[in-house]
């Protein structure tokens, strides 16, 4: 089965689904900025556009590349900016 999800009004969207028992979702962002929270831990992907991303207790911010991951702990959050539209995987570990 396929969920779709709208968050920020729009500004996020995706589609959540099950594969080989890992839950799943491919995503696009608008321009903007966003904090997401996290139940599971979760491996986040750029697919096409860049994001930059600050991770709970972190100070710097780290732009990430098509092609580039990070990983966000469980029960935590991350602070996103998105200067041009971005789709994204995420993967919950």
């Amino acid at each position: 089965m396929i969920t779709e999800n709208t968050y920020f009004e729009g500004g996020v969207k995706s589609l959540a689904f099950v594969q080989s028992e890992q839950e799943v979702s491919v995503g696009v962002m608008a321009v903007g900025e966003y904090t997401f929270g996290t139940n599971a831990p979760e491996k986040m992907t750029v697919v096409k556009g860049d994001l930059t991303v600050r991770l709970k207790g972190a100070e710097q911010w780290e732009t990430y590349a098509p092609g580039e991951s990070f990983n966000v702990p469980g029960n935590s959050h991350f602070d996103v900016k998105v200067e041009q539209i971005t789709a994204y995987l995420c993967e919950y570990l």
